[in-house]
């Protein structure tokens, strides 16, 4: 089974926190700020290179200001069964 990671849809949920970030209008550094990390940890979750567990999640789109659900329904909307 391929690590979640790699698959289509855990890039789409990459795809829908990049766009709520940028809907938002914040930079990469005023999450990690908001979030009390380093701005490469933004980036690294951002570009696949770290995966985000439901807590760091729920805490990214808190920092964003978007309910983390909203997110959630929009991932599922575009959900692949691999």
């Amino acid at each position: 089974m391929t690590k979640s990671i790699f698959t289509e849809n855990y890039a789409l949920f990459l795809k829908l926190l990049v766009a709520s970030r940028k809907h938002a209008g914040l930079t990469q550094k005023e999450i990690a700020d908001k979030l009390h990390k380093n701005q490469s940890y933004v980036s690294k979750y951002e570009n696949g290179e770290r995966r985000l567990d439901v807590i760091e999640f729920a805490d990214v789109a808190n920092a964003i200001g978007v309910d983390p659900l909203k997110i959630m329904q929009e991932l599922l909307k575009g959900w692949k069964n691999n």
